[in-house]
């Protein structure tokens, strides 16, 4: 096994990393305040070409893998951004999965490259409020009219909505009640996100105010034939291929927003006198940030595992999942702990560990909870009898 990272690889940190230096907290902490989308942040990674990280050169990308995605990612949680920086670009990266391996090549053609240079904003709309990880359940329908399909429906959890353009939109054609298998009769659209067919609504949260999330009402949203992805009735197979990316690019940034909650809980444990000495002598202080180093070292190893297994068209399901499970844990722990370390000042907004905290805090709960990679653990590692 080869643990070292290629030329390539390392090229793409520090150009990641130099990009992302140009964005301070202080940049992150007036988008925490204003809850201003960071617009400039987001042309920076357009501009430098790292949407397209995972797109076909025929289309502009890089061409490159899941791997080099999450190291991107990775970086970008290192900086300090948190997941204001992080949700800004993920979902154009591991979000077009279906897109590109089931589209036709004249939607690639005609929405990709507007995609990769950042004028086309992308949302991925499949939650609804009474389906979330039993998607099956989804009630949005898309009926045939003529040569298109009439949407209507809602949708919830809806990351990015107000600055897309277009959706990922997963509905039924056909209702489960007559489908053989409960995953058939759904159908997937790259829809535009029409104000006049679809209200978005936005969901106030604990965290990531510059990232929107909402809910969209669609009414008699009108999708051309050539805007569906693949056939009719197959689209719950599609979202399948963005599900492993997803959980893999999530777990990277847990590690890059632990590894930096960490660093500034090292930092001030040096620098911080109590007692006249440094509070980082105490065991109290010390061992748990010793521990948060290992753990996420040790989550790392997992996440680059199942992106290795994805690029070399490997099952990864497991190892997604358990990468997934131990990055969420450990960047949270990493968090929680840099907020312990600092004390009272690890409440205040000034010294950001608190914004850490927050919004890291996200992912135990999405994009899919611990307890049901607990049950996928269970069932398809273990073997035991299904626990939902």
């Amino acid at each position: 096994m080869d643990f070292e990272w290629t030329e390539e690889q390392q090229e793409i940190r520090n150009q990641v990393r130099a990009l992302c230096q140009r964005f301070p907290d202080e940049y992150w902490r007036d988008r925490d305040s204003s809850g201003e989308f960071p617009w400039e942040f987001y042309k920076a990674v357009a501009d430098g070409g790292w949407l397209g990280i995972t797109i076909p050169r025929e289309y502009g990308g890089a061409g490159l893998g899941i791997t080099e995605a999450a190291l991107v990612m990775q970086t970008v949680g290192e900086s300090g951004g948190g997941t204001q920086a992080c949700s800004a670009i993920h979902l154009g990266i591991f979000g077009l999965e279906p897109l590109i391996k089931y589209g036709t090549e004249a939607i690639k053609e005609k929405y990709l490259p507007d995609i990769l240079a950042g004028k086309t904003h992308v949302s991925f709309a499949v939650t609804e409020p009474d389906a979330g990880t039993n998607t099956t359940e989804i009630k949005t329908f898309a009926t045939r009219r003529g040569d298109g399909y009439s949407i209507t429906g809602r949708k919830v959890f809806i990351t990015k909505a107000r600055e897309s353009q277009k959706m990922l939109l997963l509905t039924r054609t056909t209702p489960i009640e007559n489908v053989e298998k409960k995953t058939d009769g759904m159908t997937l659209f790259f829809a535009d996100i029409d104000r006049e067919a679809v209200e978005v609504r936005e969901l106030h949260k604990c965290g990531r105010p510059a990232i929107d999330t909402n809910m969209l009402f669609i009414d008699n949203l009108y999708v051309p034939l050539e805007d569906r992805i693949g056939e009719e009735g197959k689209g719950f197979r599609y979202i399948l291929d963005g599900i492993n990316p997803e959980r893999i690019l999530v777990a990277a940034e847990c590690i890059g927003m632990g590894k930096r909650a960490l660093e500034r809980a090292v930092r001030y444990a040096k620098e911080r006198v109590v007692f006249h000495r440094p509070i980082g002598m105490n065991q109290g202080i010390q061992f748990p940030l010793a521990d948060s180093a290992a753990k996420l070292e040790t989550a790392e190893l997992m996440v680059y595992k199942a992106a290795w297994l994805y690029d070399h068209g490997r099952p990864c399901g497991k190892e997604a999942n358990m990468g997934k499970y131990m990055s969420a844990e450990a960047g949270f722990e990493a968090a929680d702990r840099a907020m312990q370390a600092h004390g009272g000042y690890g409440y205040i907004k000034d010294y950001d560990v608190e914004r850490y905290w927050r919004e890291i805090r996200l992912f135990r709960i999405a994009p899919i909870s611990q307890e049901m990679v607990l049950n996928y653990v269970g069932e398809h590692v273990l073997g035991l009898p299904r626990s939902y």
